[in-house]
């Protein structure tokens, strides 16, 4: 199949377009580089790649409708992977309109681009961060009631309800994955990136933000890209949703703290905290979510929530 991937540059569309490139496909990948072009540089420098047109770049913004049908006009696209999207939650707290720009309106664009162009297959990554805060609820694809508690979450909501509009009008078929945090090589922020870059700083000393009792799953995103390959093989007619995680309990962010104050090879180090049960307003502690629908269809991930973190840092550590 010839696939566009949406925000392809990015950490997960990165890895999600080797693994597409391995399995036979050709690739189109779209992204304004915000991030700058780090994590396809490999791929942009393979000649044999560009030059059968394997894989072809755009750098473009994704919510503007006219950039998005000169995309669609010019490939004979057979499916989309969803994957553009503001990843830095906290920036998008401290400025609403990023998320609605980056996050929303690109799917917006991308739908109604697809909808012209009568394309049909689309992934969609969607987010845990769209059930909100509900500590005491195993989360499932049906849970009701939810409330996102930032604008991230917000706007990856609003994004599910478009699409599910767009299946049943344009009859589309949509795969939608809501899954955690998700770390591994080629990160460039989060809390592991930040505990590495404090410490280079003072390895004397680190500050955590909240009390350190956050606990949620990580995911390594070799495992997640396997999982979006697995169940996209063959697109069935319609939607499907399913919670993608690991199977383990989640990581608390002081355990986190101790991995990579370990794997650094640090003597004592001396952690404060900044204290309260969150990091930032926005950030939903603690959560538990139900994978049963994902792992009856095979998928075992290989990672479990401490391991993906341990050989995160480690990634991030020799990449540096």
């Amino acid at each position: 199949m010839k696939i566009l991937v949406a925000g392809g540059a990015g950490f997960i569309g990165s890895h999600l377009i080797d693994k597409l490139l391995d399995e036979g496909h050709d690739i189109i990948c779209a992204d304004k580089l915000i991030f700058g072009d780090t994590d396809i540089r490999h791929l942009l420098e393979e000649r044999t790649l560009v030059e059968s047109g394997r894989f072809k770049f755009y750098s473009m913004e994704l919510s503007q409708q006219n950039q998005v049908d000169r995309l669609f006009a010019e490939n004979q696209i057979n499916a989309v992977y969803h994957m553009a999207a503001n990843s830095d939650i906290q920036k998008g707290g401290k400025e609403p309109s990023i998320d609605f720009n980056d996050t929303f309106l690109t799917t917006r664009s991308l739908l109604e681009g697809m909808r012209k162009a009568q394309v049909k297959n689309l992934f969609f990554a969607s987010t845990s961060a769209v059930y909100g805060e509900m500590p005491d609820v195993e989360l499932t694809e049906t849970t009701g009631g939810i409330m996102p508690v930032s604008y991230y979450g917000g706007a990856k909501l609003a994004s599910e309800a478009l699409i599910s509009s767009y299946v049943s009008m344009c009859d589309m078929n949509a795969v939608i994955f809501r899954f955690p945090n998700v770390i591994g090589p080629r990160l460039t922020h989060g809390v592991i990136f930040d505990f590495i870059r404090k410490l280079e700083k003072d390895p004397h000393k680190l500050e955590i933000l909240g009390d350190g009792t956050q606990c949620k799953p990580y995911i390594y995103v070799l495992d997640l890209v396997e999982a979006i390959v697995m169940l996209t093989r063959r697109f069935q007619p319609g939607e499907e949703l399913y919670n993608l995680s690991v199977e383990s309990e989640g990581t608390t962010v002081t355990k986190i703290a101790e991995i990579v104050v370990d794997a650094l090879g640090l003597g004592n180090v001396e952690f404060t905290y900044t204290g309260g049960g969150r990091g930032w307003k926005g950030d939903v502690p603690k959560f538990k979510y139900d994978i049963s629908k994902v792992l009856s269809t095979g998928w075992r991930p290989k990672h479990t929530s401490d391991e993906a973190v341990r050989q995160t840092v480690y990634d991030v550590v020799k990449r540096k």
